[in-house]
């Protein structure tokens, strides 16, 4: 491990674990827990990508990985069931110098929690299943790495797009048809809570419309990474959005909170199309800032 992490390392990870500083922490905090949680546990990587990262001119590593194992003792407080689990993951790392000296990871706990029975969302609109990897199977160190700007250039210009939206429709500019940024049969892998999705109109059901109901202000940006590689393009913001909670979502009425989202996006392109979605989102954070204590009703359960 102090072979290839700086000492000083700043370890940022998805509620309830936030913010690790040193690699002791990291160590004691984070690679311990899971390694005594989950028996035998191995990496399952689906896409491992990197290139430099144009917001701080430094080299970074993004990784769409499942840690795989059977769940024999608790985890960050969740119980265990004592069977084979999937813990999905959505990871990038700075590197300096041969070593991490930066790392944002999102785990996606919440689906861990439905693998185990206990799910703290009442009714999910998505197919919540395990993340396929790429259809092209060549997500990890993916050939043609001359396309990747052309790649993340389609992604800004989809997002730019997206950010404004007609409130009775939901409908933004260009996402679909002839000249539209998604493919016909794109795909959108959705995180615990919210669940998978097929082509627009299921994207728009199941994810979009609840979404900008629950929170129609929501302002996006804010990334500390974004690079193309290939094929396939990853982002992440810490926090990428913030929003006013004024509808219902994930089964908690609209508080009126101010709140905030950690995200993480990876994405894969074909023919001049978004074909695939990989989307990560910190929703044991966000329900915290909502007034959910998701580990005490798992406690308690």
């Amino acid at each position: 491990m102090r072979s290839f992490v700086q000492p000083d390392v700043v370890w940022d990870v998805c509620f309830p674990l936030n913010c690790l500083n040193g690699i002791d922490a990291v160590m004691n905090e984070f690679v311990t827990p899971i390694r005594r949680s989950l028996d035998g546990v191995r990496r399952r990587d689906e896409i491992f990508i990197g290139s430099r990262n144009p917001h701080d001119g430094c080299e970074w590593i993004a990784s769409l990985t499942h840690y795989v194992g059977n769940f024999n003792a608790p985890l960050f407080g969740i119980p265990p069931n004592n069977r084979l689990v999937m813990l999905r993951s959505g990871e990038f790392y700075r590197v300096d110098d041969g070593r991490i000296g930066e790392a944002k990871l999102i785990l996606d706990l919440v689906d861990l929690l439905r693998q185990t029975g206990q799910s703290p969302v009442p009714h999910v609109l998505g197919n919540e299943m395990l993340y396929p990897g790429p259809a092209t199977h060549d997500g990890v160190l993916p050939g043609n790495r001359d396309r990747g700007e052309s790649s993340m250039q389609l992604i800004n210009a989809m997002l730019a797009d997206m950010h404004e939206y007609d409130p009775e429709t939901y409908s933004s500019a260009r996402q679909t048809g002839i000249n539209g940024y998604w493919h016909e049969d794109m795909l959108w892998y959705g995180p615990g809570g919210i669940g998978s999705s097929y082509r627009w109109a299921g994207f728009q059901k199941d994810h979009r419309i609840p979404f900008l109901t629950a929170f129609p202000d929501r302002e996006g940006g804010n990334r500390f990474c974004e690079f193309g590689d290939g094929d396939y393009a990853a982002l992440g913001g810490w926090p990428a959005m913030s929003m006013t909670h004024k509808g219902e979502y994930l089964g908690v009425g609209p508080t009126g909170r101010k709140l905030t989202l950690r995200v993480m996006d990876f994405y894969r392109c074909a023919d001049g199309k978004i074909a695939e979605n990989w989307v990560l989102l910190d929703y044991m954070d966000l329900l915290d800032q909502m007034g959910v204590d998701v580990l005490a009703q798992v406690r308690g359960s």
